[in-house]
C-alpha cells in the first residue's frame, strides 16, 4: 500500500559546471588517460587523479596495463579540446607544465580484482536514482543545470557568444508543488569571459543566448536572475581556482537530490565498484521506474574489498510504490548481475567511453556508450 506522498510546496536546487570549470578538467584529463588505456588494454586497472593550478597539470596515482599511454601529448590535447587555447587565459594547453608520478596497482589490490570470479576493488556504498518527472527520469534541478552548462559551452564554441572563455556554472532552484516541479524561481549563471565586454551586456546575451532556449516555459514573470553578480569573471580556469579530480561528486550524480556514497567516478576502471556498482544502481533504479513499480526510486548498493556478491541491497521509493519494497529488493537481487564482473559484462563496460562522462553528468544522457541509462529490463521486471 502507498503511503502518503510530500503534499506541500518546496524548492529544490542543483548546480553544474562547466567542461572549462578547473576540477571538471581534472575529471576529463584522468578519464581521457582511462580511456587511452582501455583502449589499448581493456584489462588495465586505473586509479588516475589529476590536480590543476596555475600553470601546472599534475597527474598521479596507480595504473597496471600491457597499454602505453603519453601522457603528457594527452593531457595537453584534453586542455586544448576544452578550449584553454590563449595565453591571455592564464592556463594554456601549449605552455602549461606537466608532471606525471604514477606506480603500479598494489598488489593486496589486484589479490580481490584478478581472480576468477572477481570481486569488488574496494569496500564502499554506492546509489542510483531515478524519477519519473522528466523525460531524463532524473530531477528537474540538475537536468535544467547540466542543460544550461552545455549551452553556455556551445555558444562560446561556436562563436555565437565569443567573448566567453571556457570557465562556467550554473546553478538552478525549482518549485515543487507535492511532487511536481512547476516553475523555475531562480536561474545563477557565472560565465568568464574577455575584459572589455560590458557587464549590461553579457547579462542581456546570457539571457537571451543561454537561459531562455533552455528554460522556457518553466521561467515566470516573478523568476529571478543572477548573471555574473560579481560583476566580473575575467580570471577563471587553474589560473583562479586549483582543480582536482571528483571534486563535483553532486554535479555528477543527482544534484543534492538522493544520496552519494561518497567515491567519485572518474579516473577509475569499472573494476572499482566506486564506479561499475553506481552505474549499474543507476540501472535498477530507473528501470524499476519503467516498470512502472514506482515512481521514484532510490537503490543502495554495497561491496567488501575482495567479494563478488553486494553485501546490502537497500530500496527506497519514497512511497509511490506499486509493490513491498522488499519484494523489489527481492526482484532486484534476481533479475539484475550485480557481481562486478557481471556489471562490467552487461554494461559493456571496458570500452573508452568514459571521457565523454566527465562533464555534464554521469546519467539522464542518452548518448552512445551510456549503456546504464537504457530501460530494456523493464519489462522483464
Amino acid at each position: 500500500m502507498r503511503r502518503r506522498k510530500r503534499d506541500r510546496n518546496y524548492y529544490l536546487t542543483s548546480e553544474s559546471v562547466t567542461e572549462g570549470h578547473p576540477d571538471k578538467m581534472a575529471d576529463k584529463i584522468s578519464d581521457s588517460i582511462l580511456d587511452e588505456l582501455i583502449e589499448q588494454d581493456s584489462e588495465s586497472k586505473v586509479a588516475c587523479e589529476t590536480i590543476l593550478t596555475n600553470g601546472l597539470a599534475f597527474v598521479a596515482g596507480e595504473v597496471s596495463s600491457q597499454a602505453y599511454v603519453d601522457v603528457n601529448d594527452v593531457v595537453r590535447e584534453t586542455i586544448r579540446d576544452i578550449g584553454y587555447i590563449e595565453r591571455e587565459y592564464g592556463f594554456e594547453a601549449d605552455s602549461c607544465g606537466v608532471m606525471t608520478a604514477i606506480h603500479s596497482q598494489s598488489p593486496d589490490i589486484a589479490r580481490g580484482v584478478e581472480k576468477e570470479d572477481q570481486g569488488a576493488g574496494d569496500q564502499g556504498i554506492m546509489y542510483g536514482y531515478a524519477t519519473d518527472e522528466t523525460e531524463e527520469m532524473m530531477p528537474m534541478p540538475i537536468v535544467l543545470a547540466h542543460k544550461l552548462c552545455r549551452r553556455l559551452t556551445k555558444v562560446r564554441k561556436e562563436g555565437i557568444l565569443n567573448y566567453l572563455r571556457p570557465d562556467g556554472k550554473s546553478q538552478v532552484t525549482v518549485e515543487y508543488k507535492g511532487t511536481e516541479a512547476v516553475r523555475i524561481d531562480d536561474v545563477v549563471i557565472a560565465a568568464q569571459h574577455d575584459p572589455d565586454v560590458k557587464r549590461e551586456k553579457l547579462q542581456e546575451d546570457i539571457k537571451r543566448e543561454v537561459i531562455t532556449p533552455i528554460c522556457g516555459d518553466m521561467v515566470d514573470e516573478d523568476t529571478t536572475y543572477n548573471i555574473n553578480e560579481t560583476g566580473r569573471f575575467v580570471i577563471g580556469g587553474p589560473q583562479a581556482d586549483t582543480g582536482l579530480t571528483g571534486r563535483k561528486i553532486i554535479v555528477d550524480s543527482y544534484g543534492g537530490h538522493g544520496s552519494h556514497g561518497g567515491g567519485c567516478f572518474s579516473g577509475k576502471d569499472p573494476s572499482k565498484v566506486d564506479r561499475s556498482g553506481t552505474y549499474m544502481a543507476r540501472y535498477v533504479a530507473k528501470n524499476i521506474v519503467a516498470a512502472g513499480l514506482a515512481e521514484k526510486c532510490e537503490v543502495q548498493l554495497s561491496y567488501a574489498i575482495g567479494v563478488p556478491e553486494p553485501t546490502s541491497i537497500l530500496v527506497n521509493t519514497y512511497g509511490t510504490n506499486e509493490f513491498s519494497e522488499k519484494e523489489i529488493e527481492d526482484i532486484t537481487r534476481k533479475k539484475f548481475p550485480l557481481k562486478p564482473a557481471k556489471i562490467i559484462d552487461h554494461l559493456d563496460l571496458l570500452r573508452p567511453i568514459y571521457k565523454r562522462t566527465a562533464a555534464y553528468g554521469h546519467f539522464g544522457r542518452d548518448e552512445p556508450g551510456f549503456t546504464w541509462e537504457k530501460t530494456d529490463m523493464a519489462k522483464k521486471l
